[in-house]
């Protein structure tokens, strides 16, 4: 029986991203916390079981019971796992060490590797198995106080980043993408941020990709076979905000600065 409200999915996988290659692990379990969906996924060869249900801040009592769930689906046991992954940021700051803590735990107690990844990697990799034209895509997601989480990636094997996981504000979203000549635009900071994205857009928008568990299981997967996997205790999250705390005032000019670029965007010629 698997937990009240939870979305299952199996998958046969797809694309050369889900391919197992030689030396990769032949067990993946996945953990996302990053937002407020609790995903869990298992990956073996090409089958993809994944669990979803959004759970607002309750992912520490439902992540381990998603967990069994996705196992018991899998017809597998704790012990069958070869690699624990989970989505290391940015993202909830609460969110990302539950993922992290979890996985470190299961991993440590069965003598496991494990491997974080980025959750706009994911996120990215989603966007380009949904759609089959271009190569370049800014993956973009409210990070609450008037900023955004962004990072470009490439079209290829492993999703390679092009620029690393930063905050910026809505204004500069714009000219990121435009600079950076990315074909597709993924990610919930498009509608978040609407006003302050240009009417003459060159790109793809995918405004309902995210992150999955099941993205960062075939994620990780290819990068424990290139060596890229760590001993538990070595599992750290990627936190992008320097701090979690803001005072009133710092809020106040974050909100002040961002109503500002999108005046200024909104009001150029289209």
């Amino acid at each position: 029986m698997r937990p009240r409200g939870v979305f299952a999915a199996e998958h046969g996988c797809f694309a050369n991203m889900s391919a197992q290659m030689p030396g990769s692990p032949t067990y993946v379990l996945a953990i996302d916390t990053a937002t407020d969906i609790c995903s869990v996924a298992v990956l073996h060869g090409d089958r993809l079981i994944e669990l979803a249900e959004r759970v607002g801040s309750r992912h520490s009592e439902c992540v381990l019971p998603m967990v069994e769930a996705a196992l018991a689906a899998a017809a597998l046991k704790l012990g069958d796992v070869d690699l624990f992954a989970f989505g290391a940021g940015p993202g909830s700051f609460t969110g990302l060490r539950i993922a992290c803590g979890v996985c470190q735990g299961l991993a440590y107690g069965k003598q496991k590797r494990v491997v974080g990844i980025g959750n706009l990697r994911a996120l990215a990799a989603n966007a380009f198995e949904s759609v089959n034209a271009g190569d370049l895509l800014l993956a973009a997601v409210d990070a609450r106080m008037s900023e955004a989480y962004c990072a470009i990636y490439r079209r290829d094997e492993s999703i390679s980043e092009i620029r690393s996981p930063a905050l910026e504000r809505p204004k500069s979203l714009t000219a990121l993408a435009f600079e950076a000549g990315v074909n597709i635009v993924a990610g919930n900071a498009i509608t978040t941020f609407a006003d302050a994205w240009p009417g003459d857009k060159r790109w793809v928008e995918l405004p309902d990709v995210s992150s999955s568990a099941g993205a960062i299981a075939k994620l990780a997967r290819m990068d424990a076979a290139r060596g890229l996997s760590v001993a538990p205790a070595n599992a750290v999250p990627v936190y992008v905000r320097d701090h979690i705390a803001l005072t009133i005032e710092e809020r106040r000019r974050s909100s002040m600065a961002a109503q500002a670029d999108i005046t200024s965007v909104a009001s150029r010629p289209s």
